[in-house]
């Protein structure tokens, strides 16, 4: 859905890690071959021109289009950022760590005060928490106080230039050009994130035309300066996206001795027969079901996922980031922090490694999506997957270990 300002302030705490850590990652599926592209490997002037006449189809008047492309060139550093996304390449204890330490749940229980009736309202309605929407608000924008100054036409038709992500950015430049159309923004007050994500929890052009939510009733979708209609979109939004209500995100258990690490998806009565318990001593719940996850392997903290996480990550769809919003709702709710340790010294792949592995992994028929260097859910299904194969307690975890193992193997 969208690319946070939040990340490059996060990122800008993170540089010396991530000097040490994965190098350059890309967001939310895009290819690393997309981010060695630069505003001068594509005629910025002849993709305005050859875009035209797809405007046109999509009802955008000459005016509009004239007016949009003023004056705009393409954003040199913009480009850079596509290599520098700390949610998909930093230690996620650091992530975690700066994302949602600080003042950030302090300011968090500040807007559930100043909000609590419109955040009680909006949650009786869409059936998504209010701590989950103060969650999403928290980690885009800080509740409202970094929402991006960035030229969103300029943003978004840089990005369409180089073909980021494909046809991903053209056509959000093209619903950025029907909010203009329509009266839904003026032009001069387009801004927003380096990617084209806009106001207060910055939702993409197409995100808005979907799910913006007109809560105050002016006959205006205000995402950008009303916290009320923004807090309703974004409920509205995770609700669009299959949110159900009463289950939780998430939680932290503690596995038993002798635990069936092959065990991953299942009920959570199932998960309770099998010894699995909460760490804050609650019971799990009585209905639905979960799969364990293990961000830093076996020997750190252990997660009980639910399918309302997977909403989370239609934001974004970095682990960290998802973990980040969950547990910084459930900080501004009171409940408790992570209680397993981090295994912070313990070796970690780099970027380079981490292709290697895929490539490896790839070659088994273990893993069919690129290979670019970024652990994600693809790639901890394929370790899952070896690790079975040969034994091994199944976390779904790459470690330098494993690797030397893949490349060992004839």
């Amino acid at each position: 859905m969208r690319l946070s300002v939040i990340a490059a302030s996060v990122l800008i705490s993170l540089a010396p890690a991530l000097a040490q850590t994965t190098g350059s990652i890309n967001v939310s599926g895009a290819h690393a071959r997309n981010a060695q592209a630069t505003p001068a490997s594509a005629p910025f002037d002849v993709f305005v021109q050859r875009l035209w006449p797809q405007a046109q189809a999509r009802g955008i008047s000459r005016a509009t289009f004239d007016l949009a492309f003023r004056g705009v060139t393409p954003d040199a550093s913009i480009v850079a950022l596509t290599r520098k996304q700390s949610e998909f390449s930093a230690p996620i204890w650091s992530y975690l760590e700066n994302a949602v330490g600080g003042a950030r749940i302090g300011r968090g229980r500040e807007a559930a005060a100043e909000n609590a009736s419109v955040l009680s309202q909006v949650e009786a309605r869409y059936g998504v928490p209010k701590e989950i929407v103060l969650g999403v608000w928290g980690m885009e924008t800080n509740y409202g106080s970094f929402k991006g100054g960035k030229d969103v036409i300029r943003s978004l038709a840089t990005l369409a230039s180089i073909r980021y992500r494909g046809d991903f950015f053209r056509d959000e430049l093209l619903t950025a050009l029907e909010l203009i159309q329509k009266g839904h923004v003026e032009r001069s007050e387009l801004k927003g994130s380096w990617a084209g994500a806009m106001g207060h929890t910055q939702f993409m052009p197409s995100s808005y035309m979907k799910y913006a939510v007109d809560w105050t009733g002016d006959g205006h979708a205000d995402i950008w300066t009303s916290s009320s209609d923004a807090i309703a979109s974004t409920a509205n939004y995770l609700k669009g996206y299959g949110w159900v209500p009463g289950l939780p995100w998430g939680m932290e258990v503690t596995l038993p001795d002798g635990f069936d690490h092959r065990l991953d998806k299942a009920s959570f009565s199932a998960f309770a027969s099998a010894g699995v318990r909460r760490a804050d001593g609650n019971r799990l719940p009585s209905s639905g079901e979960g799969r364990l996850f293990y961000p830093a392997g076996h020997t750190g903290p252990v997660m009980l996922l639910t399918a309302n996480f997977d909403v989370i990550k239609k934001y974004n769809s970095s682990d960290a980031y998802a973990m980040a919003v969950g547990h910084l709702g459930d900080r501004i709710a009171g409940r408790s922090a992570i209680r397993a340790n981090w295994p912070t010294k313990a070796p970690r792949l780099d970027m380079a490694a981490t292709r290697d592995l895929q490539h490896r992994l790839k070659a088994l028929g273990l893993y069919n999506h690129d290979a670019d260097g970024r652990i994600g859910t693809g790639t901890r299904e394929a370790v899952r997957r070896y690790q079975i194969s040969a034994g091994e307690i199944a976390d779904g975890y790459p470690t330098p270990a494993l690797l030397s193992k893949l490349r060992g193997k004839r």
